[in-house]
């Protein structure tokens, strides 16, 4: 069974720094575009960073210049650097991607289980 496993969430003062990270496990044939989204209390889930197989990335316009979204396809982990955090990054961070299970297979979208980031002093 595919899942994706989150690491990294906690909370940190405004203008800190956290590194989150998702590592796709089970039995799967391809990964597609991996992403990370966000769902703050009370709002809609929102994409943050979504990197392509081939490593091409791209932002959120509230989070550019302060997110680094990379991965590594050998490992078929997808990291999230975030970078001068403030206290409206606080959500729920979930990892996503599209992965097949075989080489026939259409490929379906993934989520990860979610980790908590705390903005606050």
């Amino acid at each position: 069974q595919v899942q994706l496993v989150e690491s990294g969430g906690g909370l940190v003062q405004p203008g800190g720094s956290l590194r989150l990270s998702c590592a796709a496990s089970g039995s799967f044939f391809s990964v597609r575009s991996m992403a990370w989204y966000r769902q703050a209390p009370g709002k809609q889930r929102e994409l943050v960073a979504r990197i392509t197989s081939g490593g091409s990335p791209n932002y959120a316009d509230s989070v550019k210049g302060r997110f680094t979204i990379s991965r590594d396809n050998a490992k078929n982990t997808v990291t999230l650097q975030m970078n001068s955090l403030e206290p409206e990054d606080t959500a729920v961070y979930y990892c996503n991607a599209d992965l097949a299970e075989r080489a026939w297979s259409p490929f379906f979208n993934y989520w990860g289980q979610g980790t908590q980031v705390t903005i606050s002093s």
